[in-house]
Order: C-alpha cells, then structure tokens, then sequence
C-alpha cells in the first residue's frame, strides 16, 4: 500500500516553491488583518468607499477574521482548512468590489489572485492535498 507522499512525490524545489508562495500570502493577510486590528483612518475610509460600515467595531471585526483564517491556514495540520476559508473570505472581497463597480483587473480580480497564490502554494507544500487533487499521473 501507497503512502501519500508515495502516491503524489513532488520535487524539493517545488515544495520551496509553495512555500515562498504560502508566505507571501500569510504576510499579506498579517499585514491587511494588523491594519483593520489599529484600525487605521485607511481602513475606515475604504470601509466608506465600499459602503461597508465605517465603525472601529466592524474594522476590527474584520480584523479578527482575517488573523484567524490566516492562522489556521499557517499551521500545517489546519492548512486546508484555512485555506477553503481564505477562500470564502477572499469570495466576499471580490463581492464587494462587483457590488460597487470597480475596475476588473486592479480590484475585482485581486482576491482570485490571491486565492491563485494561496491555493497553487498549498498544493505544492502538501501531499494530501496533491494526493486528492491530481492533475497528472
């Protein structure tokens, strides 16, 4: 019988590679989860422009989601977890720039971007997740 790691072996540099990629994504997520913890007057005047609540609550809010999606998706054991629920999170950002119109390119399509980076990241660094998802034999 085939372990996973067996079943779906990538090479050394790939998994670097997913790493790399999963790193600029917890960063990022650390970074835009910290502001919307102060909050910043950014925060609060983007919240405006996307006529989202404006309150220190919601930023915070916000905030504490993010943390927790982006933490469950650094420890290896919560990854996949993590990841489906950067997803949705992601999901409800792009949501929000078509609710309002803004620009496909810079704005609408920044969450499927990310969500590229943290998905393509993960497979590459986790053999479960290349063991139930193969895309060659």
């Amino acid at each position: 019988m085939q372990t996973i790691v067996e079943a779906a072996p990538v090479s050394n540099t790939a998994v670097w590679a997913g790493r790399v990629m999963s790193g600029l994504i917890i960063l990022f997520m650390l970074f835009d989860s910290g502001i919307k913890l102060i909050p910043l007057d950014i925060v609060i005047q983007t919240c405006a422009e996307l006529e989202l609540p404006t309150s220190v609550g919601f930023a915070r809010g916000l905030g504490i989601l993010g943390l927790i999606c982006t933490i469950l998706y650094a420890v290896p054991q919560t990854s996949v977890f993590g990841a489906i629920l950067l997803t949705g999170y992601m999901g409800g950002a792009i949501a929000t720039q078509v609710r309002v119109g803004n620009p496909l390119f810079s704005h609408l399509l920044f969450g499927v971007y990310l969500g590229l980076i943290l998905w393509g990241g993960l497979y590459l660094r986790d053999p479960r997740l290349r063991a139930i998802l193969p895309f060659s034999r």
